[in-house]
């Protein structure tokens, strides 16, 4: 069993207010942001979780929330520093940090890019001020495209968009618009997605009327042709991106590579010396993670959902699915699949090589069906 690429994932709790389709641990700021105290904790929170990474380089950071760009740019510089002594940083580190574009202010983001932030990831969601209001967020599309120009100007080699599709009262002209208007913006990366209904939000409690299925399915077909005739390379199933830019820190996660979690309400995927794979859980309670409480919990993933975890994750990319990985990163011998992976070729949603396994267009058709056949009973 072989260790994976380990990457680093901080979570900024805050936000300006809680979106109403977020199931991320958020809340909105009341008072002013403990930001010092904060950092330090994040910095005692890494310190306890590197005993189980043997040594290993941190591959990607992606600093997410929240809203992290409500972060001051000297404790951004601080916390990326204090990483650095306590770890190895790889070469061509990739280090993003995602932002509200309401929030954007050009000296905080010449300095994040001074700090180290090399990639920024910007939650846009629509370009249709309409659309917006639909799901709380009341920014103009003039002021939208001028804090994006803004990032422009710092000039940010690597910038994505998060774009939704199947949003309140959505239409195709929406769609086509909110992508044609990306790319005339020129990011390097557009994540595109469907606005999924998930529990303990506000949306999943009073449900709003959303595009039915047919519709979103001729959406989905329309920006998939715009975003390949402009040279966005689809390579996952909400993942478009220029050559050469696709994001290392989600590439690693889908090809269930290891990755360190810190923050409140954060998780982490990490492999041990001894083979095992454990699960780390933070506190969401902020006030006792600033007081030292960092762990909620440490679990240790069994053999079962190790195997429908590696395949739910590296079904996902548009790339053969190594046989090698599997067997190095899950630790489970191919014998204990074998029967599993026979029903998905007689099936048509896998074909299978000496080296690799690959989802056919059926597999892709039907991701959830192929993954149901992974479900040890």
């Amino acid at each position: 069993m072989k260790l994976p690429k380990l990457s680093l994932y901080i979570h900024i709790p805050w936000c300006l207010k809680k979106c109403p389709y977020c199931d991320f641990y958020s809340q909105s700021i009341k008072k002013r942001i403990p930001e010092k105290k904060y950092i330090k904790n994040l910095i005692l929170d890494l310190e306890k979780d590197l005993k189980f990474a043997q040594s290993r380089k941190i591959y990607s950071i992606f600093i997410g929330g929240g809203t992290p760009n409500l972060i001051q740019p000297k404790y951004i510089k601080i916390l990326i520093k204090e990483i650095k002594k306590r770890t190895i940083f790889s070469k061509n580190i990739e280090i993003t940090l995602e932002s509200n574009p309401e929030s954007i202010n050009k000296n905080f983001f010449f300095k994040y890019k001074l700090a180290g932030i090399n990639r920024i990831s910007l939650g846009i969601q629509s370009f249709n001020e309409k659309i917006l209001k639909n799901i709380q967020r009341k920014y103009s599309y003039e002021n939208l495209i001028k804090k994006i120009k803004i990032i422009k100007k710092i000039n940010f080699k690597n910038i994505n968009f998060d774009l939704m599709y199947g949003l309140p009262n959505q239409k195709l002209k929406h769609i086509k618009f909110d992508i044609n208007t990306a790319i005339s913006l020129k990011p390097s990366h557009i994540s595109w997605y469907q606005l999924c209904i998930e529990k303990n939000t506000p949306f999943y409690k009073n449900t709003p009327i959303l595009p039915k299925e047919n519709k979103i399915n001729i959406m989905q077909k329309n920006g998939k042709k715009i975003l390949k005739k402009n040279k966005f390379y689809q390579y996952e199933i909400s993942s478009y991106s220029k050559k050469n830019n696709q994001c290392k820190h989600n590439i690693n996660y889908w090809k269930y590579g290891d990755y360190i979690g810190i923050g409140c309400g954060s998780h982490g995927k990490i492999t041990l010396s001894n083979k095992k794979i454990i699960r780390t859980y933070k506190n969401k309670n902020i006030y006792e993670f600033l007081n030292g409480k960092h762990i909620k919990k440490i679990s240790f993933i069994n053999k079962e959902d190790r195997l429908l975890e590696f395949f739910m994750n590296n079904f996902r990319l548009n790339k053969p699915c190594s046989r090698k990985n599997f067997k190095n990163f899950t630790g489970i011998n191919e014998k204990y699949i074998k029967k599993e992976i026979s029903k998905a070729i007689q099936k048509k949603y896998i074909i299978q090589k000496k080296k690799y396994w690959k989802t056919t267009k059926l597999g892709k058709l039907f991701l959830n069906n192929l993954l149901e056949i992974f479900i040890k009973k």
